[in-house]
Formats: C-alpha cells, structure tokens, sequence
C-alpha cells in the first residue's frame, strides 16, 4: 500500500491530526478502470462470463435494444452446428450455478432460440446483468488525452470510449478493450468488384442483404415474384430452400441464382460426406432443385451494376466475358458475406490486413483462398495482439472479410485474452480447441480453390 503524507489539518477515518499525517489505510480504495467490451451477442457476453469468473471489473456495450439484437434479426433460420458447438464452457459453468436448464446439446437450435435460452439468461445473471448498457452505440475508441499520432506514455493511458445512447453522448474509461461488435449489418455489395455503388444503394426497397423470413413476416414481399438471389455460401441456399418452399404453394415465384462459381456443383459441399450431418443435408436438398429445374442458376456471373425499374430493377454483368442483362427482376437477396466496420476504431493503432480487413497476424490462417475451417489452427492472445497494447478484436470481425469464422473458435479467442489481462499467462498461452472434422466442406473443389463460406453456422 502505498503511503501519503498531508502537510496541514484533516478530517479522516483515523481521527483529527495535525502537521505530517501518515495515512496508510483509511483513504479509499481505488478500483482499476473496468475492461470494456463492444458487443452483446455470443462473443462478446462469452468475454464477460470469463472476467466474472476471474473477478475481473467489466461493460459491456451494446448497440441494439436486446442482447443478441443481430441475431435476432435471422432468428427465423436454424444452424447446421448443434447447441454444443455454439456456447461456451465458462458461461455454461455460471448458468447451471443458477438452475440453468441446457438445451440438448445434439439439437440444431435457431438463432432465436439461440438468444432466448441461452444469451438472456446469460446476460441476465447477477454478476453480468449490472454491468451491460443496452442502446448504447459506440461511435469512438481511442486513448484519453492521446491521439493516434502521440506514443510518449500512451500506454498507461486510459481507453476512452464515446458511445450514444438515446441521442446523449456517454463517455467511458476502460483499461483494456475487446470489439466483439461482429460484422453482421456491415454487407458486402452484389457488386463482384466489392465496390458501393449507388445505384445498388438507391434500390434498397427491392434488395435484403441477409436471409428474409421468407416463410413468414416477409412472405408477401416474394410471392409469384421473380427473385434473384446473389452468392453461393449456405445463407444463400437457406435462403433458396426457403424461396422453394414459397414456390410450392405460389408456383408463379421465380427463383434466379446468381454465382461466381465456376460450376454450381461447386456450392453443394460435402452433401452426405460432410461431418455436420445438417449442413451436408442443405447441398443435398439444393442440388436436387436445381436439378429439378425449379432454380434457374446464372453461374460464374459477375456482376457489374444494377438499374431501376418500374416494378424492380435490371442485373447487368459478365458470364464467360461476355456482358450478360438478367431482366425484369422484382427483389434481390444478397448473400456476398460481409465486411467489418472499422471507422470506430480509427484512432487505435490496429493492426489489420489490407486484404482479409482481419487481424493481420490471423490473415495467412484465415485466408479462405487457402483455407477452410477446417484446416484454421486454434489461436488466442499471442495472435490476436495489436500494436496497441490492451485492444483485442474478437469473433467474427477478427477475421475481417473471411467467412472462415466458427462461434467456438470466438469462445477461445476471449477466453485466452481474458486469462493473459487477468495475469494468467501460462493459460493464456495454452490454446485448445474441440471441433468436428469439417474439411469436407471443400470435398468438391478443384485445387487450391475452396468454398468460400464452408465455415459459417447458419
């Protein structure tokens, strides 16, 4: 304990005394700034169970009105990965302190049930609920009184975190921080050159990005229409499994799938050889309708630009470099993946990617050119460093633009970070991670190509 001495006349715990007091114990503790984390969805509460277990101070911040708000938006769609590969250890641990009753861990949950069963009473336990701050948007991180340009002492410098919350500017200190603020609502365009466009962006009544609930609140929207739906990962055959479906009682709907693929065989993965039984079953089911002949597939595509028109828009763009016009189409579901939002963290001496956007270190593990998930190597702490000491990015936006993200490797991410800030650094460094055999997500490609959204779970 650091000792003071007070020159002049004081009140205090110890009495009234004059000239040099010695004051050992009675000033009041100072508490350590807490760590804050940017997201309320799986990763970021699994980084909150960790500090509370290790009895680490903590926020959580929250954009969304409730946790898990991205998830809820595609609550309606079931994952292909089973309950026990979707939460983590440690927060399992402090719901069953509190009578918690698991899921079966062999079912396939919803991402509804997902944040109904699992995220809430998460969040709601007494050592998390206190310290979450819903409707809180973060707008800014940086280091107090330092911009990015100021190294001298820049270290032992706070965080300081500028958020909005209800139009009221909030502002927090932190001593470490973990962005778990994902990817999802950040899309890619349908654009092949990954550039905005605003005619794309004008358009945006007749364009989801995402998977609509086709089959119930937003039905109405693609009865007997002609859809077009853009990307070849497994959002985009949910998103066609589900249009099918319409199609059976509304036979008039007209379903067009859009691809960069060479060859559509391409996009059906594993089928019955792939390990995860219920993603294999989506190429099986999709291969068999197109076969059928109730998806017309435009593939390898590339689009270029969209137009307007009066009941929807014209797609225009190359197959076999030829240009190639797709008229008359009504809606659009984009399923091109997404990309990290990175403007928050612009005074934070990050170390990104150019290409991926991820993590730099993360990049050659993550690159899905090179990779699948199947063949990404467990990794924590060490290489989830920035130059920034103290800052993480964490889940899904660590890999940045690469689909290649599984929830249970997040899980591992946050736990290996939370034991090297709580001083744990042999645990920290011991990285370990159990999941199935998924390699067979690329069984069907050609070499050195792979499918470039094996690895997502919905």
């Amino acid at each position: 304990m650091e000792s003071i001495h007070i020159p002049f006349k004081t009140n205090n715990c110890c009495g009234t005394k004059t000239q040099s007091l010695k004051v050992d114990t009675c000033l009041p503790e100072v508490k350590p700034l807490p760590v804050a984390i940017i997201g309320g969805g799986p990763i970021g509460l699994a980084a909150a169970a960790h500090l509370a277990k290790n009895g680490e101070s903590f926020i959580l911040l929250e954009a969304g009105e409730s946790i898990g708000s991205n998830i809820l938006t595609w609550g309606h769609v079931r994952l292909f990965s089973a309950w026990q590969y979707n939460i983590d250890k440690e927060a399992v641990n402090l719901l069953e302190q509190h009578e918690w009753q698991s899921p079966d861990l062999k079912a396939l949950p919803t991402g509804k049930e997902i944040v109904e069963q699992y995220l809430k009473p998460l969040a709601n336990l007494p050592v998390i609920k206190p310290f979450i701050h819903l409707n809180t948007r973060v707008l800014s991180v940086g280091r107090k009184d330092n911009d990015k340009m100021k190294t001298a002492n820049r270290e032992n410098k706070p965080f300081i975190i500028y958020t909005e919350k209800e139009g009221v500017l909030q502002v927090f200190e932190a001593r470490a921080v973990l962005d778990a603020s994902g990817t999802w609502g950040n899309p890619n365009p349908a654009n092949s050159n990954g550039i905005w466009l605003k005619e794309e962006t004008s358009l945006k009544e007749h364009i989801f990005y995402g998977i609509p609930d086709i089959l119930g609140k937003e039905q109405k929207k693609y009865i007997n229409k002609r859809v077009a739906v853009v990307g070849s990962g497994h959002s985009a055959i949910n998103t066609l499994l589900d249009l099918a479906t319409l199609k059976e009682s509304y036979p008039e709907t007209n379903i067009v799938w859009i691809m960069r693929k060479q060859r559509v065989e391409e996009a059906y993965g594993g089928e019955e050889k792939d390990a995860l039984e219920a993603r294999g079953a989506l190429g099986s089911r999709i291969h068999h309708l197109v076969d059928e002949g109730k998806i017309t597939v435009v593939t390898p595509y590339k689009i270029q630009y969209v137009s307007g028109t009066k009941n929807g828009m014209d797609i225009v763009g190359h197959k076999d470099e030829k240009e190639m016009k797709l008229t008359d189409i009504n809606e659009m579901i984009v399923n091109t993946g997404n990309r990290p939002n990175l403007s928050m963290i612009r005074e934070i001496r990050t170390s990104i990617d150019s290409s991926t956007e991820s993590v730099e270190t993360l990049a050659p593990l993550i690159d899905p050119n090179l990779h699948s998930c199947g063949t990404v190597r467990p990794h924590g702490e060490k290489e989830l460093r920035h130059l920034e000491k103290d800052f993480y990015i964490v889940g899904a936006k660590s890999y940045g633009r690469a689909p290649t993200f599984l929830m249970a490797t997040g899980y591992e991410q946050v736990r290996s970070i939370v034991a090297y800030l709580s001083g744990d650094y042999e645990a920290a460094a011991k990285v370990e991670l159990d999941l199935p055999e998924t390699g067979v997500c690329s069984i069907n490609l050609k070499p050195n190509q792979v499918d470039d959204s094996c690895c997502g779970t919905v």
